[in-house]
């Protein structure tokens, strides 16, 4: 009987050791995540280092040997560690609905900016405070569209200039969007209303962005024959307005202009010289995405889709429409619209996928180029559709990519899987520059290749903390296989995520494990730092 006291001393002890042993194990764990062993890549562009990063609190704490103890030891030995990607085009307004952005978190990106080509949530302060309420995967930020503006105060897309006292309503709508955390004013030129908006009138928007170091960001009014005149409208906007100006997803459409890069980055290098300060971004794929509506004329389109079904009604009216379309057609050296592919189409989704041609033959019975543009009419006049058009030349978009102010850019929303055929750029893009551009071609360093996706948009959109590997800025962390990254998405097959992230981490927490989204949500809104 004497013996059962002593076994439970005996326990006790080891009880109080055990606890000991935890308080110790817990005092010594000085941090929370500890990357260790990987090919560190602090996105400022210098030579990747062989270092561990340790996480607290949801920033970097500590870059270096032998930091210490932490509550997870990761090894990531043979893989690179970098910051995470910040794309700076998207229209990814819909990730209240689409919260998790998987798309985007499986190819490394951590942060997007919204609000791009004049479209962005009319109150931006109530849209960050909505969205905060339901949580998201990766980092908000958002851009203030003039588009969106525009149509606000004039109630239309008018062929007109805004009044004195329009124009002054716009005024103050940027100027609260400002207040309320904007990065700057987007403007989208080739779309309904800014195509009816004339220079001035953006410049005054632009200098209430300057007025809060904010950027001016432009879908500009031509990518084709009158790109050169485009950006002279970009260049004096920022020379009048005073503030950075950042071309939207640089590029040259259509033959006619195919082998101008040279041309086209010297004038930007020569606004530089002249002290504008000029970046642009760049998807990187031969073909945009937009509209299918862009195919016909803006005045035809002018005051939404029921004075467009009044026009194409009028025999005369749509006669002159349809002969313009020819005519731009003949312009660009083409001789059909095979070149446009339909991506969505909810009028009818059995199209999706084909090129107007295809669609024309399925729809019509024929494949004529007048039946081609009676079905682009009519997709129109039944709720539109997106498309996917192929128009530009590989020799460029490597001109283009390799430039030291070009960042990367998807210039896409949240993916609902499986819905429509959408561009692949949506699913691939981050990971394309690295696997096809990086390690295959060799085009640019894999150091250059982070910084045009980490600290060169950081610093051009004033994201504080964002971009870079340091003591002290948020954890934005990629974890990738420089061997296996890459873009599996295609043009036929766009839904398709991207591959060889071995992790990825926004604001310390890991939503990507092994290319698994692992649910998680701990994105912030990112405002403009002052």
């Amino acid at each position: 009987m004497a013996r059962r006291p002593q076994r439970w001393a005996v326990l006790r002890v080891f009880l109080i050791l055990g606890v000991l042993l935890t308080v110790v194990g817990s005092a010594r764990a000085e941090f929370d995540l500890l990357l260790r062993g990987g090919r560190v890549i602090d996105g400022m562009g210098n030579p990747a280092r062989f270092v561990d990063v340790a996480i607290k609190d949801g920033r970097i704490a500590a870059i270096g040997r032998e930091l210490g103890a932490a509550r997870s030891l990761v090894d990531v030995t043979g893989l690179v560690v970098a910051p995470g990607f910040i794309d700076v085009h998207t229209h990814a307004e819909n990730i209240d609905d689409l919260p998790l952005a998987e798309n985007f978190a499986r190819m490394g990106v951590t942060t997007l900016v919204l609000g791009n080509c004049g479209s962005s949530a009319a109150d931006v302060g109530a849209f960050f405070k909505r969205i905060e309420a339901t949580n998201f995967s990766v980092n908000v930020s958002t851009l203030v569209g003039h588009g969106t503006v525009r149509s606000r105060v004039m109630g239309g897309s008018f062929m007109r200039p805004p009044t004195t006292e329009e124009l002054a309503k716009m005024r103050t709508l940027v100027d609260k969007a400002m207040k309320d955390g904007a990065l700057g004013l987007s403007t989208g030129l080739i779309y309904l209303p800014g195509t009816f908006s004339k220079t001035d009138e953006i410049i005054e928007l632009a200098k209430v962005s300057s007025a809060y170091g904010g950027v001016y960001a432009s879908h500009m009014r031509d990518e084709g024959k009158g790109v050169f005149d485009a950006v002279d409208e970009l260049f004096r906007i920022a020379r009048e307005a005073h503030l950075p100006a950042h071309i939207s997803h640089i590029k040259l459409s259509g033959k006619p202009m195919w082998g101008r890069h040279d041309e086209f980055l010297g004038a930007i290098e020569r606004a530089r010289a002249e002290g504008l300060d000029i970046t642009q971004d760049e998807y990187v794929y031969t073909a945009s995405s937009t509209g299918i509506s862009q195919l016909i004329p803006e005045e035809s389109r002018e005051g939404g889709r029921a004075k467009f079904k009044q026009r194409i009604s009028d025999p005369a009216t749509k006669a002159k429409i349809v002969a313009e379309m020819k005519r731009k057609l003949k312009d660009s050296k083409r001789s059909d619209y095979a070149y446009a592919v339909i991506a969505s189409y909810d009028a009818d989704p059995k199209l999706n996928g084909l090129n107007i041609v295809q669609a024309a033959k399925k729809k019509r019975g024929y494949d004529s180029l007048s039946e081609q543009i009676e079905l682009i009419l009519d997709i129109e006049s039944h709720g539109g559709a997106s498309g996917v058009f192929h128009g530009m030349n590989e020799d460029d978009l490597r001109a283009f990519l390799q430039h030291p102010n070009t960042m990367f850019a998807s210039d896409a929303s949240v993916r609902e899987w499986q819905s429509g055929v959408p561009h692949p750029r949506g699913y691939g893009n981050n990971a394309r520059v690295l696997g096809r551009y990086v390690r295959e071609l060799k085009l640019i360093r894999l150091e250059d290749a982070v910084r045009k996706m980490t600290s060169l948009p950081a610093t051009t959109f004033h994201l504080k903390d964002r971009g870079v590997l340091r003591e002290g800025a948020w954890a934005d962390v990629v974890v990738f296989d420089p061997a296996k990254v890459g873009d599996v998405a295609t043009f036929e097959s766009p839904h398709a995520y991207a591959t060889g992230f071995r992790a990825v981490y926004v604001n310390g927490a890991q939503v990507v494990d092994n290319d698994s989204h692992t649910r998680a949500r701990p994105g912030r809104i990112v405002r403009r730092a002052e």
